[in-house]
Parts: structure tokens; C-alpha cells; sequence
């Protein structure tokens, strides 16, 4: 999924009051956290995603793989902090974020 710079930017506005979701510790990203970010995708369509420790190339890493395993748009890496979409699965009239066309 590809998303332009106004579309990204409207998704940081909606990201910016949302609490994570799910956390990443020590363990890394182990196919139990990918599980349950891709169940909190399909439940909220937009997540923001806590990573522990202080390497902003593990970060990076992760923010990629994550976005390639489950099929979401990375949003915003800020600090410790990944944003992702992915639209739901469902039919879109029932859509919970509307992405303007820009």
C-alpha cells in the first residue's frame, strides 16, 4: 500500500492522541507481537507500536519488517514509537478511517 504525503500526514493527525497497542520488548519481534499487530490492524485499522531499547537501526529494521509481514502502511517513526495502517479486511462502506483522496 502506497500512500502519498498528504495522506500520511492526515493518518500522523489521527495517530497523534492514540496510546500503543501493542510493545516489543527484549525479545524482539517474535511471531506471537507480529500476531497481535496484525489482530489490532484489523480491529483499529491505524496503531501506534512501542519498541524498547535504544537502537534507531533495530527500529528502522522493525518498522520495515513489521510493514511487510502483516501488509501495512508505515505512517510515522518517532523515537520509540511506529505508526501503521492497514485497511480493514471488511467492506469498505464500513470502513472505521476514511483516507482523503488527495
Amino acid at each position: 500500500m502506497q500512500l502519498n504525503s498528504k495522506q500520511i500526514a492526515y493518518l500522523r493527525g489521527l495517530a497523534h492522541n492514540l496510546n500503543p497497542v501493542v510493545m516489543i520488548g527484549n525479545n524482539g519481534l517474535t511471531e506471537a507481537v507480529l500476531k497481535e499487530i496484525d489482530i489490532s490492524l484489523n480491529a483499529h485499522e491505524l496503531i501506534k507500536v512501542q519498541v524498547a531499547g535504544d537502537d534507531r537501526e533495530l527500529r528502522k529494521s522493525i518498522l520495515n519488517e513489521i510493514s511487510e509481514k502483516v501488509s501495512a502502511a508505515p505512517v510515522h517513526h518517532i523515537g520509540k514509537q511506529l505508526v501503521f495502517y492497514r485497511a480493514s479486511d471488511t467492506i469498505k462502506a464500513s470502513a472505521k478511517i476514511v483516507i482523503p483522496n488527495v
